[in-house]
Formats: C-alpha cells, sequence, structure tokens
C-alpha cells in the first residue's frame, strides 16, 4: 500500500515503468488514469464498449512506448493523444466498414445499470442523457472537445491548450461559446 502512495507523481509512474517493477507500476498507471481515458474515448465513439476496447488499446500503446514519453507535457496530456489517435482511427475504419456493410448501427446507444435510482429516475436520466448527447454533437467539434474537457474532466485552460494547439484565449472563448450554444438549444428542447 505505501509503495502505491509511493507513485503519485507521474514522473515516479514513468520511471518504475521503465526502470522497476513495472506490473505494479502499470497497475497504478491504469487505475491512476482509467476513467480519463474511458470517457475521452466515450465522448469520440459514444459507445460503451467500442470505447472499454479503445481504452484498452490506448493502455497496450501507452506501455509499449513508455520510453518514448519525453515528459515536455504531462502524461495525461501524452494519454490524451494517444486516445484521440485511437479513437480517430476506429472511426475511419467503421466508417470504411459501414460503408460496406448495411447492418451496422453506429447510432445504438447502450445504458448502465442504474443502481440507486428508480425506474422513472432512470428512464427521465437516459431520456435527458440521449437529449444532451444529441444537442452536444450539434455543437463544432474544437467547441464541444473544449467544453468537454474542460467541463467533464475539469481540465485546466492552459492543459487544453497544449492538447488542442489553441491559446487559452481562445479556448475561453470557445468555452463561453459552447455553453451559450448548449443553454439556447437546451431551452428549445423543453
Amino acid at each position: 500500500m505505501s509503495y502505491t502512495l509511493a507513485l503519485e507523481k507521474d514522473s515516479d509512474i514513468v520511471n518504475e515503468l521503465i526502470y522497476g517493477d513495472t506490473e505494479l507500476a502499470a497497475t497504478v498507471f491504469v487505475r491512476k488514469y482509467q476513467k480519463f481515458v474511458y470517457s475521452a474515448a466515450f465522448r469520440y465513439v459514444q459507445n460503451y464498449e467500442d470505447a472499454d476496447d479503445i481504452a484498452q488499446e490506448v493502455f497496450i500503446k501507452a506501455l509499449e512506448n513508455i520510453k518514448k514519453f519525453r515528459g515536455e507535457s504531462s502524461l495525461k496530456t501524452w494519454l490524451y493523444r494517444i486516445t484521440a489517435n485511437q479513437c480517430n482511427s476506429f472511426v475511419r475504419k467503421r466508417k470504411f466498414f459501414s460503408f460496406f456493410s448495411r447492418d451496422l448501427s453506429i447510432d445504438e446507444i447502450e445504458e448502465l445499470p442504474a443502481s440507486s435510482m428508480t425506474p422513472e429516475q432512470a428512464f427521465e436520466n437516459k431520456e435527458f442523457e440521449i437529449k444532451f448527447k444529441k444537442i452536444l454533437s450539434q455543437l463544432p467539434e474544437k467547441q464541444r472537445e473544449t467544453f468537454a474537457l474542460r467541463y467533464f474532466e475539469e481540465m485546466p485552460y492552459e492543459e487544453i491548450s497544449k492538447l488542442l494547439g489553441t491559446s487559452v484565449g481562445g479556448l475561453k472563448a470557445n468555452y463561453y461559446q459552447a455553453v451559450q450554444k448548449l443553454a439556447l438549444l437546451l431551452k428549445k428542447v423543453d
């Protein structure tokens, strides 16, 4: 237990992955970032199983290439780039195969079990989630991604700036515009 506490810093995790107990370090690494990678993948592909598969691929790729991590950005930023690349590759493959297969349903939305909710609450939450995803998908890509990283992942503007290659001022404007558009679109739904 105390050993895992010693691996709280990203630099310690990277060093341990390269030079030390790789199995333990890999476990700490995955546990620390699995929710972040999964939710980023889910925003791209909108499917729980696909996001889970992509997250696994991201960690495999990250662990195989950890020696290439130069520390110029945070480990979270590096993982996000890998996740975005994996998602883009997945979407390209899906589009390619859907061109040849008429049975492929891209818009399928699955729901995780709602443990502490009444059936009515679960239904209302699912309904709202579906509506919100549709509304969110209407935003331009930069605004959608800025909103998701800032709101859902609670990332600071400076980190998002490095990730997306946009100025902090531009990100703040994107976020503000995204919030304004979402508010207008949500009012139209009611």
